[in-house]
């Protein structure tokens, strides 16, 4: 009878201790963690397809109403719907993770802007390979590391983080596979297209820009993760934001920081080159512009709103969401291009090492999913011994 009583009593421990850990570890999903990403990679891969249907507007005219929807527009209207106390939220907020996150979007503006002068000079390809490769492992590994010497040592000496780490660098080696292909297929160009294609190449120019470009973009992942006590009062401040919205405050204040910088930028450029009428000039599908603009705006910002809300399914390991976004969004623009027939007509190795990449990518978000497993069955184990030790 004893020993009956305490299986019970152990039984009803641990059972109690699930229920309290139920937004940590029974809602974490890393399977629909990773799809989640991936999603997210799948909309970066193909939000700037609107753009091809764009008719009589400088490039500075549709960026700008994009940066509008997408950085600003779409972003507020979900917040408002998902979390309804946004507003409260941030008024509470510490100030300093508010003006990190918004400094980090603003880095992340500056980081995009250059990323053309960076294809200017090394070519689709090889710039390809640096600054996602960069900005795809700055972005995954760095942030985990600026919370603390605790979270290095779990980053490094357990198996979540292993894996983890196992999985970005596994997505850094298919991005550099992906962008040698590029290089190889650029190579095999015909010499006149080939000096078209990269006219100004300088490795030397270029390898500074990519480095800068790489790590600049890689702020938008600092960001997203930088703002943990924004996050902890969107769960606790009525009227409360469930565990699946409570990034949302965190990607306003972040992507806001993004339109201070594309915003800027766009308006100079139109004032410059006197492209202001293009907003009302008569004899153009305005309308249609705009529409097509802002759906670019809306499918852009999806990819860092899945970013957020695939996070808290990934548990202890969910900054690895940064590697499979980064990931799964080269995939799917290689893939585009294969289906509209950019890689025809390439040599057996261009191929090959396309095909590696590829196949490297999709591995990669496999072994994330594993991380984010591992890590759940750690907390899972930790909280039984705990429960367990409680009844001695």
């Amino acid at each position: 009878m004893e020993s009956t009583q305490v299986v019970q009593q152990l039984t009803s421990v641990v059972a109690g201790g699930l229920e309290q850990m139920t937004p940590a570890v029974i809602s974490t999903n890393p399977a629909i963690g990773i799809l989640i990403f991936t999603l997210g990679g799948l909309a970066g891969a193909i939000f700037y397809l609107p753009f091809k249907k764009i008719k009589n507007w400088a490039w500075e005219s549709y960026w700008f109403i994009y940066a509008v929807f997408g950085l600003v527009v779409v972003p507020w209207v979900l917040a408002f719907s998902t979390s309804p106390n946004v507003l409260t939220v941030l008024s509470k907020a510490p100030g300093g993770q508010l003006a990190y996150c918004f400094i980090c979007g603003a880095a992340w503006g500056v980081g995009g802007l250059t990323w053309g002068l960076m294809i200017r000079y090394l070519g689709v390809g090889l710039g390809l390979a640096i600054g996602c490769g960069l900005c795809s492992a700055a972005g995954t590994l760095i942030p985990p590391m600026l919370k603390g010497v605790d979270e290095i040592n779990k980053l490094i000496y357990t198996a979540p983080g292993q894996v983890s780490i196992l999985a970005a660098l596994v997505s850094l080696l298919g991005i550099i596979l992906v962008g040698m292909a590029g290089r190889s297929k650029e190579n095999e160009l015909p010499e006149e297209v080939k000096r078209k294609a990269v006219a100004e190449f300088n490795f030397k120019k270029g390898i500074t820009v990519a480095i800068f470009s790489g790590l600049m973009s890689s702020a938008m992942s600092f960001g997203l993760q930088g703002g943990p006590d924004i996050e902890r009062l969107a769960l606790t401040t009525p009227p409360y934001t469930s565990n699946v919205w409570k990034g949302m405050p965190v990607l306003v204040v972040v992507l806001l920081g993004g339109f201070m910088v594309n915003g800027l930028w766009c308006l100079y450029l139109n004032f410059k080159n006197r492209t202001l009428s293009d907003y009302s000039r008569p004899g153009i599908p305005l309308l249609m512009n705009y529409l097509l603009a802002a759906l670019a705006g809306a499918i852009w910002c999806s990819q860092f709103i899945c970013f957020k809300t695939g996070e808290p399914k990934m548990g202890q390991t969910a900054y690895i969401g940064w590697a499979v976004l980064m990931a799964s969004a080269i995939l799917f623009s290689t893939l585009i291009g294969i289906a509209l027939g950019e890689w025809r007509g390439t040599s057996g190795r261009t191929r090959w090492l396309l095909a590696s990449g590829l196949v490297l990518l999709l591995l990669s978000s496999f072994i994330a999913g594993y991380s984010g497993k591992l890590a759940q069955q750690r907390v899972s184990i930790k909280a039984t011994a705990q429960a367990t030790i409680s009844i001695k």
